[in-house]
Order: C-alpha cells, then structure tokens, then sequence
C-alpha cells in the first residue's frame, strides 16, 4: 500500500460496512428463530398430511440458509472490523508522522521520503551543512545503519527525517500486510449462487471461519480478554461488560471457544455451538465422502493353515478393509449424531416441545466418544431445571435415545410443573466407559465401568458446568434467583455425580443444586449420602427389574464404585427410595410410567407426590 492510498484511506468507510453485514447477520438469525420456533411450530401443531409435511421440510431448509447467511455475514463483518482496526492503527501511526513532519518543517515526498532542509553549525569551509532525503527502513539492520549514519552528520534535521521516514515506512509496511492478509479472506467469503446450502457450503464455511479466525488473532487479542482460570462467574462478569460488537467478534471468531464457556447465557453458547454443529456436519460429510473413495479389496482368498493351499471359492474379509470399515463406521456414526441433534431442532413444538438449546457441542470430544449438552427450554430462566447424566456406552453416533429421554422427562415435568417454566439437560460431556460386562464391546475381563477413573476425569468439568449454570441463571433472573435444580444421573453417570460432588474443596461447598436423583445407579463412591453434601431429605433414587439389578450388584460388590458396599438404593445410604416400574436398565423413562412420573416430580418439586418404596 503507498503513501497516497494509505493518506486517502478511511477506515470508518469499512466500519460502516460492517455495520451493515452486521445487519443483515442479525436480520437472518431473526428470520432463522422465527422460522424454526414460530412458523414450523404452528405448521406442526395445525397442519397434518403430506403437503403439509412438504411444507415444513421446505421451512427446515429455508431456516437452514438463513443460518448460512447469518454465519457468512457474521464473519464478512467481523472481518472487515478486524481489517478496519489493523490498517486503522497503521493510519495513526502514518497521521502522527506526517503531522510530526510537517511541525518540523520536514518535505514527505510522495514515496515516503522525507526531506530536509540545510542546518547546523557552519563548517569549517564556513558553510552550512547541507540538507537531503532520505527513505524509510524497517529492516532493523538497515535501520539502524541509517539512524547511524544520521547521528554522525552535523545536520541535526538528518537524524529527525530518518526517525520520522523510518516511522512512515513502518506503517506503509504494517498496512501493507494487513491489506495482503485480509484480501484474499474477504475474498473467500462468497458463496454459491443457488439457493441451495449444501454440506459442502457449510465446510466451505468452516474453512471461512479458521481463516478469518487465524488472520483475526490480533484484533481479538485487542479486545477484553477472558479469565483465564475459567471461572463461570469471571466469564460471566467477562461477557456482560463487553460491547455488542466485541461479543459478536468473539462469536464469529471463536464460536468453539464460545459456545463452551460455562458461565455465559445459554442463548449465546446456543448459536455458538450451531455454528460449530453446522460447519463440523459440513466437514464430516467431506471427509467421509472422501475416505468411501479410498475403500481397498474387500476379500482375499482363504489360505488353509492345514495345507497352505487356497480353498476354493472361500474368501475372507482383509485386515486392510476392516480398518478402513472401522474408519468408515466412525464417520457415519458421527453424521448420525449431529444429524439426531438437529432433528430435535426440528421438532420443536411437537407435543409441546419447547425451544432446544446447545450448550456444548465437539463432534470428538474429550475421549474421541464426543460431546453434547442438550437442553429443552432455556435453563437461565426457568423455575425448574433438570440435569441429566447419561452413563457406560454413551456416545455421539447413539446420542438420540439420551435427547429424547430429555424431551420425555420435560413433557412429564412439564405436566406437573403448574405452570411454571422447566428445562431439561441432556449433559455428555466426559469420556464415558464403553464397557459395562466382560468381553462387550471388544473389551476384556473386566469392562471399563468397574473403574472410577471415568468419573474422577469427568468430575471437575460436571462441577463447572453446575458453577456456570447457576451463574448463567443469576445473571438472566436476578442474583437472588437460583431456581431450583435438580442432578440426575443414569447408571455410571451416578458415579460420575458422586465424584463431583465428594471432590468439591472449601471454599465452594456443595454442589449448587437442590436435588439429587440416582437411577440404576452401580454405586456413587461413598456409603451415605451425607458424604455428598447432599441434604436431608433431598437425595432420591430408584431401582428397576432385569439387567438393573445385575448393574446395581455388580457395581455393589464386584466393582466397588459403592463405598463399603453400599450402593444408594440401599436404606443405609438415607436416600429416598421411590417406586419404579421400569423392567429394566433403560426403561425408567418409559411414557406413562411410575418412574418418569417420580423423577418428573422431584424436578417439578412436588416432593408431596412422589411415591415411595
């Protein structure tokens, strides 16, 4: 960038821009919003048939590109904010010079180059030493070779022209590489002219992001930076005090990071993580696409071991292609989990499901199982909050049967909840073990949930998550407002319950919540619940027939996770031992029954109507 260009430039002029995209960003996430919670759920509610059914699916995709929109948009404006704030300061720096220049009595060529005018003491020919120009350095070398050079000359305006070009060409330079960083990004943002928002579209998009994310950094290290301990109070407190467009910065820019701050409003970890959800679909259906075309032979001739001779017409699978099958399985698994979360998008206002929120989204997660924090209706304003814990086998690709768990229990607890408001969370977010009986799953003699190490990992992200959910709420509902919250855990999520809360140090006390269930649970690590921090009155659990009470011995008296063999279906545990129907390890949340009805309670906390062993 030259002299006059950088002079002429105004960086308000893209600022404005900015603004505009900014718009535009805003008017499709409105438009998105009341396509999907508004228009469908009417649709849904009062249409029926296959026309209708069309219709609605055409409403799906219509919100699908408004989504596309407001994300390229987002990221066109923050771009050019990002853009207008680096050759903005370079600016600065060029204006200070020239008017330093200028104050001096110094010629600004229009290369750069500064001038100077003949100065200084008369010489010993009796003239004055005489004036020139000289150019801009930065190389640092060079630089300061030149200011050398200008210290040593008896002309006293050389040493301050060379300070004053050095500083111009300096901001030429830093404009320079802004102009040639941001360039080619901005003109990346583009998208296909149809009217069609495809997988690759939004990996295209994906792509967007870390680019502008990666040519960002130094506007977003100019910006109020967040705790660094992440304390869901500091975060909060952090969010709060930002600008609207700094926190629309941080959300085009590192909506990952973003969307899993425990601490931050619920609607804005929400569209963060359908960024994430949208682009991470995008990008899985590429490299999915493009591992089916690596697939090697399927079969090999069966060698006998008898005679080492080929047997004829037998053929066995090759090692090559169950690797690449087991790849492959990985994937789709992947795309049917995310492809499950936007289902329940897509379903809101069936049966009265109320809007979904993604608190937490990593198609890898932190043990490669995934992770998803799902909730029905907005946890920052509700009256009653559920928190529910899935446990053993838990993973992205089956992550459907946890969700609509979640969608029954608030259906039932929103019966019982007169008239006040509920949100359910689905909460996965720890590495949860695979096995739950010898030799499943590929496994061996002892499965993985015989071990706490699963929950003592996945403990002190659980307390955080609690920490952020109250924080989150006080911040929406008033600091005297903490709602009422209930922790549920299924089976090994019990276990991971009990470490949360075993683990809590002073000064933080117990877990932020006022109820405890504990359903099919193995054992939570401790032999009263007392131990917990849990109060009098206020821990519950259930049982089930079948397979549950193999779960519940086992973790009683083969795997320990109950602390002296005590598991908190035993009396001695001092929970509240309610009446359950459910056949077996997963029925607890079968419609209609006892058990639903009792947990939905507890939630509701009509304790009054729970029904007891």
């Amino acid at each position: 960038m030259n002299l006059a260009t950088l002079k002429a430039l105004k960086p308000e002029e893209f600022l404005d821009a900015a603004d505009g995209y900014r718009s535009t960003c805003d008017m499709a996430s409105a438009a998105k919003d009341r396509i999907e919670n508004q228009i469908a759920v009417a649709m849904r509610n009062s249409l029926q048939g296959e026309a209708a059914t069309a219709a609605i699916g055409q409403l799906t995709e219509l919100g699908k590109n408004f989504h596309y929109v407001q994300v390229e948009c987002g990221l066109v404006s923050t771009a050019l904010e990002a853009f207008a704030y680096e050759v903005g300061a370079a600016k600065k720096k060029l204006d200070a010079a020239l008017d330093g220049a200028r104050a001096a009595k110094l010629t600004v060529n229009a290369d750069g180059s500064v001038t100077y005018p003949p100065g200084g003491e008369k010489g010993e020919e009796g003239k004055v030493p005489e004036g020139g120009t000289v150019s801009g350095l930065t190389d640092g070398t060079a630089a300061a070779v030149g200011r050398q050079a200008a210290n040593v000359d008896p002309n006293p305006h050389h040493r301050l022209a060379q300070d004053y070009a050095d500083r111009i060409a300096a901001a030429l330079k830093e404009a320079s590489e802004a102009d040639e960083k941001w360039a080619p990004e901005l003109r990346a943002l583009t998208a296909d002219d149809d009217l069609t928002v495809s997988d690759k579209d939004w990996a295209d998009a994906s792509s967007d992001s870390s680019g502008v994310s990666q040519a960002g950094k130094k506007y977003l290290d100019s910006l109020p930076q967040p705790p660094k301990n992440g304390d869901p109070e500091a975060s909060a407190e952090w969010w709060k005090e930002l600008t609207d467009d700094e926190k629309a910065a941080y959300v085009s820019l590192r909506p990952d990071f973003i969307g899993a701050m425990d601490g931050l409003p619920a609607t804005v970890r929400d569209e963060a993580n359908r960024m994430v959800l949208a682009e991470s679909r995008g990008d899985y259906q590429g490299k999915l696409e493009a591992w089916m075309k690596q697939e090697p032979d399927h079969y090999r001739p069966y060698i006998s071991p008898v005679t080492g001779r080929e047997v004829k017409g037998a053929l066995i699978e090759t090692d090559e292609w169950k690797e690449w099958d087991k790849k492959r399985q990985d994937l789709e698994g992947r795309i049917q989990g995310m492809d499950a979360i936007q289902r329940r998008f897509n379903t809101t206002g069936t049966n009265g499901l109320p809007e979904a929120f993604l608190l937490g989204f990593d198609p890898e997660g932190k043990g490669h199982d995934g992770k998803v924090i799902l909730a029905n209706g907005n946890p920052d304003t509700a009256d009653h909050t559920g928190i529910y814990v899935p446990g053993t086998g838990t993973l992205l690709q089956d992550i459907e049967k946890d969700t609509k768990r979640g969608d029954d229990l608030w259906r039932e607890t929103d019966r019982y909840a007169q008239g006040q408001k509920v949100s359910i969370i689905t909460w996965f977010d720890y590495d949860a073990p695979l096995q739950a009986k010898p030799f499943d799953k590929g496994g061996g003699l002892f499965p993985e949930a015989m071990s706490d190490d699963w929950a003592a990992k996945g403990a002190p992200d659980l307390q955080q998550f609690l920490d952020g959910n109250r924080a989150a709420h006080q911040a929406a509902s008033g600091p005297n407002n903490l709602g009422h919250t209930t922790l549920m855990g299924h089976s090994y999520g019990t276990t991971l319950i009990g470490d949360a809360a075993k683990t809590r140090d002073w000064p933080e006390g117990p877990l932020p919540v006022d109820d405890v269930i504990a359903v099919g649970s193995p054992g939570m690590q401790a032999d009263h619940a007392a131990d917990l921090g849990i109060r009098s009155g206020h821990m519950w659990a259930m049982k089930g027939g079948g397979d549950d009470e193999l779960v519940r011995v086992g973790g009683k008296y083969v795997a320990g996770l109950g602390d002296n063999w005590t598991i908190p279906t035993d009396p001695e545990f001092g929970a509240n031992i309610m009446e359950s129907d459910a056949e077996n390890h997963g029925a607890f949340w079968d419609e209609g029954s006892t058990s639903l009805r009792n947990q939905a309670l507890v939630i509701a906390g009509q304790y009054d109507k729970v029904t007891l062993e």
